[in-house]
């Protein structure tokens, strides 16, 4: 990428962020009852008032993350500070456990077994510290995080999805969550223990999940990190995978560590040589290591989030290597995504395609897409070309 490409790219991310954020501050604030919503239809029209507690946290700590990072505006500020208070407010039971999703008032409607309603609250309160310096806010983020791994670390707390005493079996994402989560707390809180829970999950996905005999990256393997049996154990979901990678690489760069890069580049190769369609562009959702039959109804669709992972890998793990593959993976993918998912009509994306790149269904957010992915990607990327550009 010459100066003159990095220039249009970095001007791209940074008009496509405001458009995006432009759409969900205009269509996604519930102004009367607190909180956001997330239901909205191609036009930003609210079909569904319900409203998940994971991206109550996500949208707070994108407010409050542009305040930090972009401009100190007072409304996003206000907005960050309207999402807390909702979360605080209506989203935890009396053990101090997040809902996943209550009513428009903030009743609670469902409770999960997994604890991501935590992981993204304390992002949300981690970048309010960030943004304000309030004590309030570093002492909630590391209070929720405390949860966090409490329910991570203690056997049979959260219940499992199989028979344990069957078929015993842990999953990638709460490790790489949790990578992610002590690095940011690190910025707020550095004399935590961060520092050791960032090398012990990252020793475990390396070790257990990233299997080069393959040349893949598990989504579940046993409580050693010995393959199980069956369909689940052969899964691959190529967007978790490239997001832990680049997680592992943010810990690298801020640290200096080569040999993590090396240990972490790998990850995202594999993703993209089995998660790409040779036939028609783009990442599939899920595939089968062994080349047989995905299980996953859904595994063939071509989603938003993966591909605003992978956008931001390749980008970083060109900026950090110069290696050129990550380079052209990244234009690849930017080709890609561009010609299938933004809304030029309507602004912010699409967020499921058919395999094809035609669209599945023309909603705006729901209870799993909303300001969050798409945002993050085109701020990180933005960033990233500024820096480079220096």
């Amino acid at each position: 990428m010459d100066r003159a490409r990095l220039v249009a790219l970095c001007d791209l991310y940074a008009h496509g962020l405001a458009d995006t954020v432009a759409f969900w501050e205009r269509c996604g604030v519930d102004r009367e009852q607190g909180g956001f919503f997330t239901c909205l239809d191609r036009r930003g029209d609210v079909y569904d008032t319900d409203k998940p507690v994971w991206f109550q946290g996500r949208a707070t700590w994108l407010y409050a993350t542009l305040y930090h990072r972009v401009e100190p505006r007072p409304g996003w500020l206000a907005l960050a500070r309207h999402g807390y208070d909702f979360l605080t407010r209506h989203c935890f039971d009396e053990q101090g456990k997040m809902y996943f999703l209550v009513d428009r008032a903030g009743q609670p409607l469902r409770m999960r077994r997994y604890v991501y309603s935590e992981v993204f609250a304390t992002l949300a309160c981690a970048a309010l510290a960030e943004a304000t310096g309030e004590p309030e806010f570093r002492m909630q983020a590391v209070k929720i995080f405390g949860r966090f791994v409490h329910h991570l670390r203690t056997p049979g707390l959260s219940l499992p999805k199989t028979n344990p005493d069957v078929r015993p079996a842990k999953g990638l994402a709460p490790l790489m969550c949790l990578v992610n989560l002590a690095d940011t707390l690190l910025r707020i809180d550095p004399d935590g223990p961060y520092e050791r829970l960032i090398d012990e999950a990252a020793e475990e996905i390396l070790r257990e999940f990233v299997r080069p005999e393959l040349r893949a990256v598990l989504e579940t393997v046993g409580p050693g990190g010995e393959r199980i049996p069956g369909a689940e154990g052969r899964t691959m979901n190529p967007g978790h995978a490239i997001e832990a990678a680049w997680f592992l690489l943010e810990v690298a760069r801020r640290r200096g560590d080569a040999a993590l890069v090396e240990r972490a580049l790998p990850m995202i190769d594999y993703s993209l040589e089995r998660g790409w369609d040779p036939d028609f562009g783009g990442l599939l959702y899920f595939v089968d290591v062994e080349g047989r039959p995905p299980t996953q109804l859904e595994h063939d669709l071509k989603l938003w989030w993966p591909h605003c992972e992978a956008l931001y890998a390749t980008l970083l793990a060109w900026h950090m290597t110069g290696l050129a593959r990550f380079a052209e993976w990244f234009e690849r993918l930017h080709a890609w995504t561009f010609a299938h998912f933004p809304d030029a009509e309507f602004g912010e994306w699409f967020g499921y395609l058919h395999r094809d790149g035609s669209v599945s269904t023309p909603l705006k957010g729901g209870i799993w897409k909303g300001p969050f992915h798409v945002p993050r990607a085109q701020l990180y990327c933005w960033k990233l070309f500024e820096e480079r550009l220096r």
